[in-house]
Parts: C-alpha cells; sequence; structure tokens
C-alpha cells in the first residue's frame, strides 16, 4: 500500500504531482482559508505524512492523535509552528526549506527598507487620495539609504545576502550574531557589533535572526530606546522578536522614525492593531518569499523532504536528527 499523506493547503501542481504519484494524498484544497483544525486532528490519526504551512500548529497534543505518523515537513524555512520536542520524542521526522528562498527574501527586506526609509506607501496612498495639490519643499520628505549605516541582527544566509544588496548602496555595515563570522567579515566589508551597540550604531535595522525562546522579544522597550530617533526598524524574521506593544510606543512617541513589517507575533494582524493606525508603519502580509519562482522551489522541496522520510531515507533537510536515530 501506498504511505498515506495529507497536505494542509493547496500547493504548487509540481509539488501535488511528486506526492501523489507515490502517496496516497489527500489536500485542503482552500488557498486563502487554513485548515480546520477539527479537520487537522482527524487528519492526522492515520496518515504516515503531514505537509503542512507555518499556519498550522503541531502541537503536542495533535502529534498524540498520530496513530503512524513518521514525517512533518514544513513548507517554510522556520517550524516554530512545530513542536519539534514532542515530535523527536515520537521518532517522527521534522523538515523544512532552507536555501530556495534566501536571496528572494533579502530582495524583500531591501524592499521594505526602501519603502519605508521613503515613505513609498504612504506617499502612493496621497497621490490615490487626491492630496497631492502642489510640490513643496519638505513634502513626504523620508530618510536617505545610500550611504547610510545598516545594521543587521542575525547574518544566516538571508543576512549575508542582504548585505551584498547594502553595498552596492555604500551602506556601512554593522551586524550582531550569536557567533562572529570571520569570513563574512572580510569578504563583505562587515564590522561585528554587540547588540546594545548596534541599536545605537545603526540608522537601518533589520532583523534577520530566528525566532527562539532566546530571541522571543528580542527587540523590546529598553532596545528601542537605544536607537536613533531618525532609525528605521524593519522586521522581515519572525514576529515576536519585536515586542509589538513596545514598537508601537517607541514609534507614536518618536522614540525611532519608522517600521518595515512583514511578519507579526499573530498572523493575519487584526485590521484594527494599533501598529496599522500609524503612518510611519509599512505592513506587508509575511510575502518574504512571495515570488512565483521561490514559492513553487519551496513547495517542491517539501514535497521531496515528505518523500524521501517516507522511503526510508534521511531527508536532505532535517530538523531534528535525534528522531532520525529513535527510528534507526
Amino acid at each position: 500500500m501506498k504511505p498515506k499523506v495529507f497536505i494542509t493547503r493547496k500547493i504548487p501542481s509540481s509539488a501535488w504531482e511528486q506526492i501523489r504519484q507515490a502517496c496516497d494524498v489527500e489536500m485542503w484544497e482552500q488557498e486563502d482559508t487554513p485548515v480546520p483544525r477539527e479537520i487537522l486532528e482527524e487528519k492526522i490519526v492515520d496518515v504516515d505524512g503531514l505537509y503542512c504551512l507555518l499556519t498550522e500548529t503541531i502541537d503536542e497534543e495533535l502529534l498524540r492523535r498520530a496513530k503512524r505518523l513518521k514525517v512533518v515537513s514544513n513548507m517554510a524555512v522556520g517550524y516554530n509552528n512545530i513542536d519539534v520536542a514532542a515530535a523527536s520524542k515520537r521518532g517522527i521526522l521534522v523538515t523544512n526549506t532552507p536555501g530556495v528562498l534566501t536571496e528572494t527574501t533579502a530582495d524583500l527586506t531591501f524592499a521594505l527598507l526602501l519603502a519605508t526609509a521613503r515613505r513609498i506607501v504612504e506617499a502612493a496612498d496621497y497621490v490615490r487620495e487626491g492630496r497631492w495639490k502642489t510640490w513643496s519643499p519638505m513634502l513626504l520628505t523620508g530618510q536617505d539609504v545610500y550611504g547610510a549605516t545598516l545594521g543587521i541582527v542575525g547574518l544566516g544566509r538571508i543576512g549575508e545576502a542582504l548585505a551584498k544588496r547594502a553595498k552596492g548602496f555604500a551602506m556601512r555595515i554593522l551586524y550582531y550574531n550569536r557567533s562572529r563570522k570571520p569570513q563574512a567579515e572580510e569578504e563583505l566589508g562587515l564590522e561585528y557589533r554587540d547588540l546594545h551597540t548596534l541599536l545605537q550604531e545603526a540608522d537601518f535595522v533589520c532583523i534577520l535572526t530566528p525566532y527562539t525562546a532566546e530571541t522571543k522579544d528580542l527587540i523590546g522597550a529598553r532596545e528601542l530606546s537605544l536607537m536613533k530617533k531618525t532609525a528605521v526598524l524593519i522586521n522581515s524574521a519572525r514576529g515576536g522578536i519585536v515586542n509589538e506593544q513596545a514598537l508601537y510606543e517607541a514609534l507614536q512617541n518618536g522614540t525611532i522614525w519608522a517600521a518595515g513589517l512583514d511578519v507579526f507575533a499573530e498572523e493575519p494582524i487584526a485590521p484594527d492593531h494599533p501598529l496599522l493606525r500609524l503612518p510611519n508603519v509599512v505592513a506587508l502580509p509575511h510575502i518574504g518569499s512571495a515570488s512565483i519562482r521561490t514559492r513553487t522551489k519551496m513547495a517542491e522541496l517539501a514535497a521531496q523532504n515528505l518523500l524521501q522520510a517516507l522511503n526510508g531515507e534521511r531527508p536532505a533537510h532535517l530538523v531534528n536528527p535525534e528522531a532520525w536515530d529513535r527510528q534507526a
């Protein structure tokens, strides 16, 4: 018998076909509506593989229902939606999709930086709403990016890709990371700083660190108070790394100049969230990797991870090798 798989959202046809040819597969057909929890609770009982998105919470309660689950394949780099420890305890492999979205997410991060610095969204709305009456010297003036100082918090693949883009704008580039990266410092001309020093010196601070217990609320009221009043904060990593209440207060009080956000603590963010009422916030719906080519590659890589696990092979992008050891 073919292994049984449940896919929690409609995915690109190329990935679907890979799985369909090898598995007895069922897919939640909606594109814009997450699978209801009660359906996920029902389906996980007797599947061998689960293919999911960040929108699904794969917690211990859910995993406890699974009778024969071998793998949870997450179509994302992050996997904080999955209780990895609970999966490992049961010998369930967890996989992710790193690498393929590096350049696309770096593109979006720099685009968000530019849009926030130059008030692009605010200016576009100004025109569409018929408020543009004349040219004036200080109308919708923003912050210069060329030659400014960029601070990168979390120098992984995406952080290094962002630094390469910043070099084209003659930016001075600082970084904070759990461990120093001498090779990147030499190749890209980066300067290492501790977090507080970076926040004090940077004109633009880009958050690109993974979300973990250690990075939850990494940027709070104290950290924001260290930043320049003209500084811009960009978060395209994960919601929860930046404390949203503290950020709202800092933006409202003029502690920092503006913020560009692609991620939020709760997604989708509520339309009445206080941050969305601020004119100095550019908010996007978690589209860091949203190019057609990249999302298709992510879907296909998640399918490959799933199929490798179901075929008894060690997946190429295994998050919890301890679970593989348990299976072995």
